[in-house]
């Protein structure tokens, strides 16, 4: 199954999922900066997908029942979790250029298996020795997208953006899936398991939801243990 899926939501679609995130009312209002020692990255991160249309975006067959076929079950994952039966998809709202930073990854590396990560600033890499071996290895390539396009991937794929040097916005809609067998054994500042109910593609646009909160469970910056701030030490 090719990962990189071309003009998976239409021009209507996209410009409904664009205004959800664009609007002052909608999860704009829990969004929060990040640093990687540089630079300050915004996101907001909810732990459930609720009802409004970023929430039905994730929840449409197209999405949710690709991801159902996507999956690795060789590793094991950091955190909490048996099993690395997860993943991502990565739903760009802007184009997403070398010009502003796209995604790259690293093809092959989920391969390789669970990796001690250490933090940057206020986010978490891959430990820098390991990392300059890795990519000696396996090059990274860039993946330029279009709003429309979704690039699904393991959760043992290496990843990152680049800088965005340009004056263009670089906004994404990012969807994590993981398998109820999977569900984490420890507390962790993401959920356990709770039943997805997924939705025909017609959905999105019949939702008249556009920037309503509730059941999305916002992440608080203070609880995400994902990382150390000020802390360059190792994370397990």
């Amino acid at each position: 199954m090719n990962p990189l899926h071309r003009n998976l939501f239409n021009e209507s679609e996209m410009n409904l999922i664009r205004t959800a995130i664009e609007s002052p009312d909608g999860v704009q209002r829990h969004a929060y900066g990040r640093s990687d020692g540089q630079r300050t990255a915004k996101l907001c991160v909810w732990q459930h997908p609720g009802d409004d249309v970023t929430g039905v975006a994730v929840r449409l067959e197209k999405v949710a029942g690709t991801m159902e076929k996507v999956g690795s079950r060789k590793y094991w994952y950091p955190n909490g979790c048996l099993r690395p039966d997860m993943g991502t998809v990565f739903m760009p709202v802007d184009a997403c250029t070398e010009e502003n930073g796209c995604l790259q990854v690293v093809p092959g590396s989920h391969q390789l298996g669970r990796q001690d990560h250490e933090t940057l600033g206020e986010q978490l890499s891959v430990e820098r020795n390991r990392l300059k071996e890795i990519l000696e290895r396996y090059p990274p390539c860039p993946v330029e997208m279009a709003p429309g396009d979704a690039l699904f991937f393991d959760c043992n794929l290496l990843h990152c953006s680049s800088e965005n040097n340009s004056d263009k916005r670089r906004y994404a809609l990012v969807s994590a899936f993981n398998k109820k067998l999977n569900n984490p054994f420890l507390e962790h500042h993401h959920p356990c398991y709770t039943f997805l109910h997924k939705l025909p593609n017609s959905a999105l646009l019949e939702c008249k939801n556009v920037t309503g909160l509730d059941g999305k469970d916002f992440l608080d910056p203070k609880n995400d243990t994902s990382y150390i701030s000020g802390n360059s030490g190792k994370v397990h």
